[in-house]
Order: C-alpha cells, then sequence, then structure tokens
C-alpha cells in the first residue's frame, strides 16, 4: 500500500467536486435550452431529441471520467500500480474486459441507436411483448412507457439485437388490428357481412385451422395512444354483433 497525506485526499476530492459540479450545471443548461426549443416549437425534431438526449448524457459522462482521472493522478502510487497491473497485461486485460462486456455492450449498443435511429423519444413501438412510447434513450438503456404508465427498463444491447415493431417511425398515427375468432362450423362468410356492416369496415379471413377461423378486422388509423382502448371497443362491437347474429355458436352455420 502507498501513504497519502491529507492534502492529496484534499486535491482529489476537490477534482471530483468540481467535475461534478460543472457536470450538473452543463447538464442543467443544456436540459434548459433543450426544454425551451421544444416548448417554443423550434423546429426540433425526434430523431434531434434524441441525439441532443444522448449527447448531454455522454458529455455529463466524461466530465466526470475526467475529474475522476485527475483525482486519481493526484496520488503517487497510482502509477505504481498501473505499472504492476500492466505487467500482467494478458490477464489484467481478460478480466477488466470480461467483467465490463456487458456494460460496454450496452453504451456501444446506445450509441448505434442514437446514431441509426430507429427508435426516438416519443416514438410507439413494440418490444418483445411491450407496447409504449419511448420515454427515454439512455447511454445503456432505454425506457418504455406503457399505455398503463408502467416503465419498462430495455438494456440497449437487447434492443439493438432484437425485432422492434416502431409504429410512429414514418408517421404518426396507426393502424387498428383485431382478431376475432369464429367457431369453425360457424358460416364465415355470414360473420364477414355481419361485421363490416358493423363497423363499415373490410373484414377478411386471416388464418383458418381446425379449431377455429380467425376473422381480421381493420380500422382507420388513431393516434397511438388511442390504440388499446380503441382496438378494446372494436372487439366488443364485433363480439357483440356476432353475438347476436348466432355466429359464436357451434353449428351456427
Amino acid at each position: 500500500m502507498f501513504a497519502v497525506d491529507t492534502a492529496t485526499w484534499i486535491n482529489a476530492g476537490v477534482s471530483i467536486g468540481l467535475a461534478l459540479l460543472i457536470a450538473t450545471l452543463f447538464d442543467r443548461l443544456f436540459r434548459g435550452r433543450l426544454a425551451r426549443e421544444i416548448s417554443d416549437k423550434a423546429g426540433i425534431t425526434r430523431e434531434g431529441a434524441t441525439r441532443l438526449r444522448f449527447v448531454r448524457r455522454l458529455i455529463y459522462a466524461i466530465i466526470v471520467l475526467i475529474g475522476i482521472a485527475l483525482a486519481l493522478s493526484a496520488f503517487d502510487g497510482i502509477s505504481n500500480l498501473a505499472r504492476g497491473l500492466l505487467a500482467s497485461g494478458a490477464i489484467a486485460a481478460a478480466v477488466i474486459g470480461f467483467a465490463a462486456r456487458q456494460v460496454l455492450a450496452n453504451f456501444v449498443a446506445g450509441i448505434m441507436l442514437a446514431v441509426t435511429q430507429p427508435i426516438r423519444v416519443g416514438d410507439w413501438v413494440t418490444f418483445e411483448g411491450h407496447y409504449g412510447v419511448v420515454e427515454d434513450v439512455r447511454l445503456n438503456y432505454t425506457i418504455l412507457k406503457t399505455a398503463t404508465h408502467q416503465r419498462i427498463v430495455i438494456p440497449n444491447e437487447k434492443l439493438a439485437g432484437g425485432v422492434l415493431k416502431n409504429d410512429t417511425l414514418v408517421v404518426d398515427v396507426v393502424s387498428l388490428d383485431v382478431s376475432i375468432w369464429i367457431p369453425p362450423e360457424a358460416d364465415a362468410e355470414a360473420a364477414i357481412a355481419a361485421l363490416e356492416d358493423e363497423t363499415g369496415q373490410e373484414v377478411t379471413i386471416a388464418e383458418a385451422v381446425p379449431w377455429g377461423t380467425r376473422l381480421g378486422v381493420g380500422s382507420d388509423p388513431v393516434a397511438p395512444p388511442d390504440r388499446a382502448p380503441r382496438e378494446a371497443d372494436l372487439r366488443r362491437r364485433c363480439l357483440a354483433r356476432l353475438r347476436k347474429e348466432g355466429l359464436l355458436r357451434a353449428g351456427s352455420n
């Protein structure tokens, strides 16, 4: 171990404290300007907002890391310790690389997401059965807010390597798509006619299997937040009409 005097500890603490102060002030200034641009409708896009958020957090992390590096440089024994670690270079690199693999993978994936923009803050997406709006894209993870105001935290590496459905990547509205099952013995043509009369939309046979027939019912595009309640209402109306026509009972043809 190496001896460290009080002055060295104070200098190290001051370096870290100043770094945190500068990073915090910069972060607040950055956020304030971004908020004003959005509130004043300065034409900032979703792509721009997402990149600005990512850059803001990246700069914050860099400032803090610089402060930590300056603090460590105040200790005379750190250089000796570093040389000792470098002497066992292969082993140290393997241990550190394995320990930091997940963190670095998420960080690199976050950079890819910020650059390629498959998702943006404000987009409505479906990922592994979760549907919601992208609330934030951070350095290591992305936050998805569902229609019930739950927050789904998704590691960026998993998000970048998974299959993602983005409903608002091109347009800001989504079309409804409801599936209605009827018994295999039911008259599919009569069911289609009844549902088209009820909804005023085209109804198709989406799937036919031994245990039933799945009908696909669409609707006019709606805003993403309205998708879940509108689909629920459409599903209820379709089932009520089929029940009224006696088409949900086996042998109804």
